[in-house]
């Protein structure tokens, strides 16, 4: 068997339906695109959601909630992954800048230190927002909080 005798299955490959090409092909004419229309004409492309003129689905349906313009986004670390970063990063000092370098948030974003797990070495935090909890946690350690 060499690769040049290498045939597809027979049934597998099938020629593809070539349109205006003619009306001997039975395809000519219209195209089979049907008569007149916008469906019919070159460049048509339909609007997401459209539903033939009906009212669209998402304009039926109640509008609910409220979305806050003014919403601040913080992303959150627990203790436990804070004292797992001070470990890897061999520094007692944690900030936005050292977060930022080791990857863990991107250059925008807001941190806040949450209470849960355990604090297995004292560390200095410079964040944006910190819980109650953590921060008796962290004072408790003999760290130092600064909020940004």
């Amino acid at each position: 068997m060499n690769l040049e005798s290498l045939k597809p299955a027979k049934g597998a490959v099938k020629s593809r339906k070539r349109i205006a090409r003619g009306q001997g092909s039975g395809k000519g004419g219209t195209s089979t695109r049907g008569h007149k229309g916008a469906k019919s004409r070159s460049g048509y492309t339909s609007k997401r959601a459209f539903e033939g003129g009906q009212m669209p689905l998402q304009m039926r349906l109640p509008k609910r909630g409220f979305k806050n313009p003014n919403r601040v986004d913080f992303i959150p670390i627990n203790l436990d992954r804070l004292s797992a970063i001070a470990e890897k990063s061999g520094s007692a000092d944690i900030s936005i800048e050292s977060l930022y370098a080791q990857g863990v948030i991107k250059k925008r974003d807001k941190v806040k230190v949450l209470g849960n797990g355990e604090l297995a070495l004292k560390v200095n935090v410079t964040v944006h927002a910190i819980s109650a909890s953590a921060k008796t946690a962290i004072e408790e350690k003999g760290g130092v909080v600064t909020i940004l």
